[in-house]
């Protein structure tokens, strides 16, 4: 697995960090239009390769975003960044509860070998 290194980069590797961010809410339709908003704009930033929303089938009112980033240095600066931050402060008062956000590190096949 390709490690966070400084020799990564001058290799030309992609060390691709996901984040999933689980949301339940309160006012579906208000969450679903910040959410919206978020997407558009970190779409737009450095080093972001996607953001994908997707609603549960099974628990209701439940919302969850993957994002791609081409670094870790690229997802940090992001999550310090003013788009997360308008975004959070919106969702005040719309969850049942904070988030659920976890950060995964990309792994293939060819990196167990």
């Amino acid at each position: 697995m390709a490690e966070n290194n400084p020799e990564n980069a001058d290799s030309g590797e992609v060390e691709l960090v996901i984040v999933t961010m689980s949301f339940d809410a309160a006012d579906m339709g208000s969450l679903v239009a910040i959410l919206s908003k978020y997407i558009v704009l970190t779409r737009m930033e450095q080093g972001c390769r996607n953001v994908d929303m997707i609603v549960s089938d099974t628990r209701p009112n439940r919302i969850l975003l993957i994002e791609k980033w081409e670094s870790p240095a690229t997802q940090q600066a992001h999550f310090g960044g003013a788009t997360m931050v308008e975004m959070a402060k919106s969702c005040t008062g719309i969850l049942t509860g904070a988030p659920d956000i976890d950060i995964w590190q990309s792994m293939s096949a060819h990196d167990l070998i």
